[in-house]
């Protein structure tokens, strides 16, 4: 379906720049021709590259640091986490994005995509699909609709993600129908390939479905609400899982921010069962600029997963997690971004992993320098 939608979008960007070739041709001019048609199309290019350093005081004996993080998962190195290239081509009645990245984020959160697609961070293209510009068909591999945390750093409040954004989508490969009826609203429906895949899990035939309603009463409040309704399995274990994310962000003035967001899932413990498997998350973050070079934010999450749907623990109590973390920005340009960040996980059970041993805590700090660029 996704290769025909394709084919058919690209057969009508043809099709307009035959007829706008011709009308210079042939030099005629139509007034009852829609102008906004033969819009010079805009062409850009973007970059990013996310370096970091990460010290985990438990000192693990693995290669990454926690099996249930996807950024800034190695330690004692200096790594890229996050490296992109990414080419757009924006008109009013269309647009396409092609991204390919590299680093720790890609070959840890993209482990289980074949090696010809771990590469690709963004590849999607869209049409407008009426006169206002405000109704939108996007196609192809695009970041996910959930959370307010993505896998560009300088994006976020925090340096690392908070547990919850770690173990949801990041990207999304499908088809996402976009709607905004004003500057304060905007609602999407999207049908895709599954959790997180750009290749579906092979035996599954059924698709997923996302949906998105954002909400902006004024500029200094956000609200927001994503869900997702599908399966990770193939169609002879099928579980049906139904997951909500929720968050709010204020700006409660110049200098001061919160954002306040609730994750909460249930997946079917096995195939057409009436009982299910549920997790959990909150998380609160408050950020304070001094100026525009010099911010600060704090965060606190937990995370509960008793019967390790998401995320796998050592303890038959499952993952139950509570997070505390601190970081310090700096912005020695406004494409240039120094970060130091630590961070303190609690567990009633013994489930990180120390030295040899496993133990209730984990802290670690770390520390980062994010350039972006653009031409």
């Amino acid at each position: 379906m996704i290769v025909k939608l394709l084919s058919y979008y690209s057969a009508l960007i043809k099709k307009s720049y035959l007829l706008f070739l011709m009308s210079l041709f042939l030099n005629i001019s139509y007034a009852q021709i829609d102008s906004i048609q033969y819009k010079p199309i805009k062409l850009s290019l973007n970059g990013f590259v996310d370096m970091f350093y990460a010290y985990d005081f438990n000192k693990p004996q693995t290669d990454y640091r926690q099996p249930f993080f996807y950024n800034y998962n190695r330690k004692k190195l200096f790594n890229l986490n996050l490296g992109y290239i990414k080419f757009s081509a924006e008109h009013r009645k269309f647009r396409a994005n092609l991204a390919l990245h590299a680093g720790t984020y890609s070959r840890d959160n993209y482990a289980a995509e074949p090696s010809v697609l771990k590469n690709i961070f963004e590849a999607n293209a869209g049409l407008s699909l009426n006169k206002k510009n405000n109704l939108w068909l996007d196609v192809g591999v695009f970041a996910s609709h959930i959370g307010f945390e993505s896998a560009v750093a300088t994006d976020n409040w925090t340096l690392t993600r908070s547990i919850l954004a770690e173990n949801s989508p990041y990207y999304l490969t499908g088809a996402k129908l976009t709607y905004n009826p004003n500057d304060k609203m905007e609602a999407a429906i999207i049908i895709c390939n599954g959790w997180q895949h750009i290749q579906p899990v092979k035996g599954n035939t059924l698709p997923s479905f996302g949906t998105q309603i954002k909400y902006k009463p004024t500029d200094k409040i956000i609200l927001n609400w994503s869900t997702f309704i599908g399966t990770n399995d193939p169609d002879v274990s099928r579980r049906m899982r139904y997951f909500s994310n929720l968050y709010v962000q204020f700006q409660l003035s110049e200098k001061w921010g919160l954002i306040a967001g609730f994750d909460i899932g249930a997946e079917q413990r096995f195939k057409r069962s009436e009982n299910y498997n549920y997790w959990l998350s909150p998380v609160l973050i408050a950020r304070y600029a001094f100026n525009n070079k010099i911010a600060i934010a704090a965060r606190a999450e937990y995370y509960h997963d008793e019967n390790g749907v998401m995320i796998t623990s050592p303890s038959t109590k499952g993952f139950k997690v509570f997070g505390l973390s601190s970081n310090f920005d700096y912005y020695p340009t406004p494409k240039v971004l120094c970060r130091l960040e630590g961070r303190w996980l609690n567990s009633p059970e013994k489930i990180f992993q120390q030295e040899n041993k496993l133990s209730n805590n984990n802290f670690c700090l770390i520390t980062s320098i994010a350039i972006k660029f653009s031409k």
